[in-house]
């Protein structure tokens, strides 16, 4: 437990009362819902420019100072994830949970990005909303509905590749400048209509439900081409295939123009350019911007054309693979090309020879190649229907012949200058100033507060990097906490034992190492470590709060009632942190507001 973490909450607070701020989430987390389109992110300096012609700069650079803090409180996060599956529901099929688990896992844990020290570690979970839609909210929550899932026919690389897209949305905060600049937009309006002083005296509550619509539906090009690219080579780094964003552009424009019947969802249009009300790359040029990624990624050999409704796979200019819509899917010829040419894709750049593809006779008679690495999966299925292996064989052979040097030269140029551009990001992040040191700690306590150990030891990690560090001490005392959770418990004990020896002056190391002993089930040493802590404080909710549960869970009613009272007292009455039960005994007004709030809570969820 950190000694910020009841400061962060009452910052939290002062915000909420300013801005209020249930308007305010609710406001983020609708824009935040919509696929693909987090918002509007305009050019710094243009937006300095616009800004500050309508006399909106201030409440601009301020909405989005407040954004990025609220991006960085992982309290925010927790609250924004339950918000969605209360609203939403939990998808019911298991499988679905399931690959999306393991394609973020594959993302977040093999993927090449690195997160800015203001920034989360990703949260993600499945909802039971039907909607074609993912998003990803400031906070580096990514929301994916069942509807993304079964439009997408459960493919990974696909998935893939619009998971990614929202993990770079995430990576380059554009939900946080979106906000501010929907803010400053909409301010600008009504400041020129109601000659408002600049927006100080703007009801920043009503305000908040304005601008809803216009955070959804205000997407800017740039901005969505930026998430696609970051996208795509954070997928091929994890090991998906190339083609996985092509194809997945391919089927949101089929749904988008066929399928859907909610003009609201996406505002689709057939002509290249059309202005509708919303702003979005149309897909086929998203598709297309996909397609030369890929493209290039595999140093220029492989590329994809369009026969009519049929999709051509060429390496060199010479046709390799024709492909034609099966059975009644009205987008497979596209999936199985794409899939097709980012195999092949993807070992041209990673192999600097024909040879490396390993051709060789398979069990059938027919020439087989490369390796069981599921981003070869669809290629060398369809090669085996179609029995193309000798003739991939003999482009590929031919293509290596008459590659220059300067392609394989350029390949891994530009691997380079990406593992470059990434290790910045992470000195910048370890070398950043004490206070954002501090708050990588507080945001790991949060997360062990949330039960979320394994994000946790994630941000601890993070915060013990940082060369800034104030509070090594505390860093290993709640890392201790947070293997406790995960179920190392002699790690834990470990740890929080260091943390003692290194720093006897903090009570919140006693009062992790409580925590470690609680969960180790050794109460009555928890309970000294308890005494220890008060002996430095006597005052310190959180030493209550603990002493209150370790009591119940003996039976000890009667202690256990003194301890959450006490708790009550200091915490200046936060009925969150006492259990109904006893909470009823302690300020009856406040347990009854607590149920009338659940049982509201259960008849909006059902």
């Amino acid at each position: 437990m950190a000694a910020d973490v009841w400061q962060g909450f009452a910052a939290f607070a002062i915000i909420a009362s300013v801005m209020n701020m249930k308007k305010f989430l609710t406001a983020v987390l609708t824009a935040a819902m919509m696929l693909l389109t987090p918002a509007q992110v305009w050019a710094a300096d243009a937006w300095a420019v616009a800004a500050e012609a309508l006399g909106v700069l201030a409440a601009y650079q301020s909405t989005l100072r407040e954004i990025l803090a609220l991006g960085n409180n992982a309290g925010a996060q927790m609250a924004a994830r339950k918000q969605d599956i209360d609203k939403n529901g939990v998808d019911k099929n298991p499988r679905d949970v399931e690959l999306v688990d393991s394609i973020m896992t594959r993302l977040v844990n093999g993927g090449q990005y690195e997160l800015r020290v203001n920034s989360l570690p990703f949260v993600w979970s499945v909802n039971d909303n039907e909607k074609f839609n993912a998003a990803c909210y400031p906070m580096n929550y990514i929301s994916v509905n069942r509807g993304l899932i079964r439009n997408l026919g459960g493919d990974e690389n696909q998935i893939a590749a619009v998971l990614a897209h929202e993990m770079t949305h995430g990576i380059e905060q554009h939900s946080a400048k979106s906000y501010a600049q929907a803010v400053a937009q909409q301010l600008g309006a009504m400041v020129l209509g109601m000659n408002v002083d600049n927006g100080r005296n703007v009801d920043w509550g009503k305000f908040a439900g304005m601008v809803d619509y216009s955070i959804a539906k205000n997407i800017n090009v740039p901005a969505e081409y930026a998430a696609d690219e970051g996208g795509f080579y954070l997928m091929t780094s994890a090991g998906f295939n190339p083609g996985g964003g092509a194809a997945a552009m391919n089927r949101l424009g089929y749904y988008v123009r066929y399928e859907t019947r909610d003009v609201w969802e996406f505002d689709a249009h057939d002509k290249p350019d059309e202005q509708t009300l919303s702003d979005h790359p149309d897909t086929d040029k998203r598709e297309a911007k996909m397609a030369e990624l890929m493209t290039a990624y595999g140093g220029g050999h492989v590329t994809v054309a369009k026969d009519g409704r049929a999709y051509k796979v060429l390496v060199d200019g010479a046709e390799l693979f024709y492909s034609v819509n099966t059975g009644d899917n009205p987008t497979s010829a596209a999936v199985n090309a794409y899939c097709f040419a980012g195999g092949l894709s993807k070992a041209f750049h990673d192999y600097d020879n024909a040879a490396a593809w390993n051709f060789r006779q398979g069990v059938t008679n027919q020439t087989d190649f490369l390796t069981d690495e599921p981003a070869y999966r669809e290629l060398r299925s369809l090669a085996s229907m179609y029995n193309l292996g000798e003739k991939i064989q003999a482009a590929v052979t031919m293509a290596y012949r008459n590659e220059s040097p300067a392609t394989r030269k350029k390949i891994r140029d530009d691997d380079a200058a990406r593992e470059k551009f990434w290790a910045k990001v992470k000195s910048e992040a370890d070398s950043a100033k004490a206070k954002a040191a501090t708050l990588l700690r507080v945001n790991a306590d949060i997360y062990n507060d949330h039960g979320q150990g394994e994000l946790a030891l994630k941000q601890i990690a993070r915060a013990l990097n940082a060369k800034n560090q104030d509070d090594v001490a505390e860093c290993l005392g709640i890392r201790g906490r947070a293997k406790a959770i995960v179920g190392d418990y002699d790690g834990a004990l470990a740890d929080a034992d260091a943390a003692i020896d290194k720093d006897a002056t903090n009570l919140y190391n006693f009062l992790n190492r409580a925590d470690v002993r609680h969960m180790r089930g050794e109460l009555e040493l928890a309970l000294a470590d308890i005494e220890r802590a008060l002996k430095i404080d006597a005052d310190n909710p959180i030493a209550y709060k603990l002493r209150g549960d370790i009591f119940d869970e003996q039976s000890d009613s009667a202690q256990a009632l003194t301890a959450y009272r006490k708790c009550y007292e200091l915490s200046q009455k936060k009925p969150e942190s006492i259990p109904l039960t006893y909470l009823e005994q302690i300020d009856a007004k406040a347990a009854e507001k607590v149920r009338k709030a659940e049982a509201k809570a259960k008849e909006e969820a059902a």
